[in-house]
């Protein structure tokens, strides 16, 4: 039986995602997307900057341009420190780090690693931090149906996120269908493509023109419709305003199909397969 003992997450559409935003610029990254209107914010033991992640989210606290509940903040605990002990101790760690917010509010597990088959006792761990107050929620991230359903399987407890790689040359359709069957959460991680021309792409563009939208924000306007929560990063305060101005942008059925086709027999960007793919 799934643990049903916590009240339900319910993340916005769009987030900030802070890969590679470190120091004060990142702090200040950070405060400028809680001013314009973000109030998911995402990060990880493996980026080095949930310090700054903090530091920015608590600025903007202070100031006044958001309540601390208001805002929803991730971190991930790392493949090298999986297994109970350390994986209680990640999250120790990055409370530590992330004082100045207090308790974390969703943390998870950044990739099954499934050869070093670590990640149900690790999961227990994160349970374990749930249940100590050092956490809100939990769930996974990059997790397959297969590692989901073990996790369930062995400690009764399902995640309440996953989050993915998706993008229009990958949408991980399959994924996404199955994550809102069993109740999951799904974000997505890249969700412009990062490192493509998808930008550019002729349909991204013509969906985009017919909207007065950018192509950027066309896209995020796809992934809304597709029920998934995208978390893509800038620095920019202009660029962060108009990735959270897609959530007015309403494509039609047809445009959402036309943007989803893009992916047939696409692939993910770094050919990271969660299946086979060991993140230390």
């Amino acid at each position: 039986m799934s643990d049903t003992s916590q009240h339900a997450l319910t993340l916005p559409a769009v987030g900030l995602g802070t890969y590679n935003l470190r120091g004060h610029t990142g702090a200040q990254a950070v405060t400028s997307a809680i001013e314009v209107g973000y109030r998911l914010v995402d990060s990880a033991f493996s980026y080095e900057n949930e310090g700054c992640v903090a530091d920015g989210v608590a600025d903007a606290v202070e100031r006044g341009l958001a309540a601390r509940e208001e805002i929803t903040v991730t971190s991930k605990v790392p493949g090298r420190h999986y297994g109970f002990e350390r994986g209680l101790a990640a999250v120790e760690e990055s409370v530590a780090r992330m004082r100045p917010i207090g308790v974390i509010d969703l943390y998870l597990l950044h990739w099954p690693n499934p050869q070093q088959d670590k990640y149900v006792e690790t999961w227990r761990a994160l349970i374990e931090a749930r249940e100590r107050g050092l956490v809100r929620h939990i769930g996974v991230s990059n997790f397959l149906p297969e590692h989901i359903e073990r996790l369930e399987r062995e400690t009764g407890v399902l995640p309440e996120v996953n989050q993915i790689e998706s993008h229009p040359l990958f949408p991980n359709t399959e994924q996404i269908a199955y994550n809102t069957a069993r109740g999951i959460t799904t974000e997505a991680w890249s969700p412009l493509g990062r490192k493509s021309d998808v930008l550019s792409d002729p349909v991204v563009a013509e969906v985009a023109a017919t909207h007065s939208a950018s192509p950027a924000q066309a896209i995020l306007a796809w992934h809304v419709a597709r029920g998934v929560t995208a978390i893509p990063k800038s620095s920019a305060r202009a660029r962060q305003e108009e990735n959270l101005a897609s959530t007015d942008v309403r494509l039609t059925a047809e445009e959402i199909a036309r943007i989803t086709a893009l992916g047939d027999g696409g692939h993910r960007l770094a050919g990271q397969d969660p299946a086979t793919y060991e993140e230390l």
